[in-house]
């Protein structure tokens, strides 16, 4: 993946060109393919969204009432999976940003998006730990 060129400095090679490995700068050929992971990432969100809520509507038509307080914690987390979406397609759209390199260009450049998943692991966390909690009450 890298090589090393004639300056002596590490370029990363993609599929669609070679780019500095320090700072990746990104062509509008690759903006487009990572415009479409993008959106591929948040069909995956909005997917296990409707999911959480079809589990929580079979739960809630399919069991007694003392199993309701699940099915309304699956629908609370794909809510909150929604929404964890919503803020991904907003930070996306911020996702690509301008900087000046060191030949004085204005380059476009791309930074991850830790922001989200860290949020979705501390959803998933706490939707985890309520089931527990919500199936140990089961028990007694």
């Amino acid at each position: 993946m890298f090589r090393r060129r004639d300056e002596d400095t590490l370029v990363r090679r993609t599929a669609t060109g070679i780019h500095r490995a320090r700072s990746i700068v990104l062509t509008p050929e690759e903006m487009v393919e990572v415009r479409a992971a993008q959106r591929t990432f948040e069909g995956a969100y909005v997917r296990t969204a409707l999911s959480q809520f079809s589990f929580a509507l079979v739960v809630l038509k399919i069991f007694t009432s003392e199993f309701y307080s699940i099915g309304a914690l699956f629908a609370v987390y794909g809510f909150g999976v929604l929404f964890v979406s919503l803020y991904r397609r907003r930070q996306g759209n911020k996702q690509f940003f301008s900087d000046v390199d060191e030949d004085g260009q204005a380059r476009r450049k791309f930074r991850t998006s830790g922001n989200v998943v860290m949020a979705l692991t501390a959803l998933s966390i706490a939707a985890y730990a309520s089931l527990m909690t919500l199936i140990m009450k089961l028990r007694t």
